[in-house]
């Protein structure tokens, strides 16, 4: 079996590797005026653009808080064989993404380290490595532009109590907003027993975790995605469908429904987790999923099975700018608990916010999805203007 690390270290193949590497993950080719409904297109469009327009010009004062902006460093990315991201701004965090901010309209962006990050290092290797991505950004970008970045703690998961004891320095000290994981850690999600010392310190601390996507594992990818022609392995399009296209946001929506079926809000209820993508497909399967979960967890669980989305998960809409999506999302979960968010530097920052300002819902909803419900569930302050 080809080791999908080593067939993902490949996608290296410089600038086009990157464009089919991320594109399908970010919504490649969306238009920022994905409100208009493609049913009476040649009829309602001329309209549509018009009405997308005039709110747009209403809410061009909104301001944002990015909750899932991402960055690395030169060691990760030689790492994670990341190298061929280098020209993306990944690694910058300075003027030009300052500039793109400003430009974008984003108050704020959290910063998370990118997917593995240093979850998959063992040892003190791992912890060090932690400790110096995290003290990178309070001594770097937050003292540099103060106010304009707040983060995610990256933690050594292959030790579950030192990522519990880092992630309450990195709150405590410095002031982080939670944590953020990439996907399964080895063979193992958060469900699994190893990670209760920081699923409970999580949740004593009152952060959240952000369960980012991540690779997967090499057994399942051999027996998933790697079923494409030869002749097609040039254009990756095993690596791609098992990340950014498809597998990944699978993947995601996996973990959570293991963790509510293993109990783990009914041991640590005021756990919170947050996922993007605009909820990682799960709001095309929640009736679904509630359906046929709520018939068989009945008698093991604290709560209705579909109460748990609403008590102990937040979604954001990274990297989707889809009003479709945004109103599916919405369908199910309250705007109470959905946040904006960009996925930069794998999306484009304005886009996502001339995309959002457009957006037809009210006012104050609108300010809830942009900061509102980030400065709530981070206990943050974005000035208004």
């Amino acid at each position: 079996m080809k080791s999908n690390a080593n067939s993902l270290k490949h996608l290296t193949m410089g600038r086009r590797g990157f464009l089919v590497g991320t594109a399908l993950g970010i919504g490649a080719g969306l238009s920022t005026h994905a409100i208009v409904s493609t049913a009476n297109e040649n009829e309602t469009s001329d309209k549509a653009l018009d009405k997308t327009s005039d709110i747009s010009l209403r809410d061009q004062d909104l301001p944002f808080i990015g909750t899932e902006e991402t960055f690395s460093t030169r060691e990760l990315m030689v790492l994670n064989d990341r190298l061929f991201l280098e020209d993306t701004g990944l690694a910058e965090l300075g003027p030009r993404r300052i500039g793109a901010m400003d430009e974008a309209g984003i108050n704020v962006q959290i910063l998370s380290a990118h997917t593995p990050g240093v979850q998959n290092v063992k040892g003190k290797k791992g912890i060090d490595f932690a400790y110096r991505l995290n003290k990178l950004l309070v001594d770097g970008p937050m003292a540099t532009y103060p106010g304009r970045f707040k983060a995610f703690a990256t933690l050594p998961l292959q030790n579950p109590e030192a990522s519990a004891d880092e992630l309450e320095r990195t709150v405590r000290e410095d002031g982080f907003l939670g944590c953020l994981t990439n996907g399964i850690i080895g063979k193992k999600f958060l469900d699994h027993p190893d990670f209760e010392p920081l699923l409970a310190r999580a949740e004593a601390l009152d952060v959240p975790i952000y369960i980012h996507p991540g690779l997967p594992p090499d057994e399942v990818f051999g027996i998933y995605y790697s079923n494409m022609l030869p002749e097609y392995q040039k254009e990756f399009q095993d690596q791609v469908l098992s990340i950014s296209a498809y597998g990944w946001h699978q993947e995601v929506v996996t973990q959570c429904l293991r963790m509510i079926t293993s109990g783990v809000f009914d041991r640590h209820p005021k756990l919170q987790i947050i996922i993007g993508h605009m909820g990682e497909g799960l709001p095309f399967f929640y009736e679904r999923i509630v359906e046929k979960m709520s018939e068989v967890t009945e008698k093991s669980l604290d709560k209705p099975f579909e109460q748990y989305f609403h008590d102990n998960f937040w979604f954001t809409t990274s990297a989707f700018p889809q009003t479709e999506l945004l109103d599916l999302l919405l369908k199910y979960i309250s705007v109470d608990r959905v946040m904006f968010a960009t996925d930069y530097p794998f999306a484009n920052m304005k886009t996502q916010t001339d995309w959002f300002r457009g957006v037809d819902l009210p006012r104050e909803a609108k300010e809830k999805i942009a900061f509102r419900n980030a400065e709530k569930l981070f206990g943050m302050k974005v000035s208004v203007k």
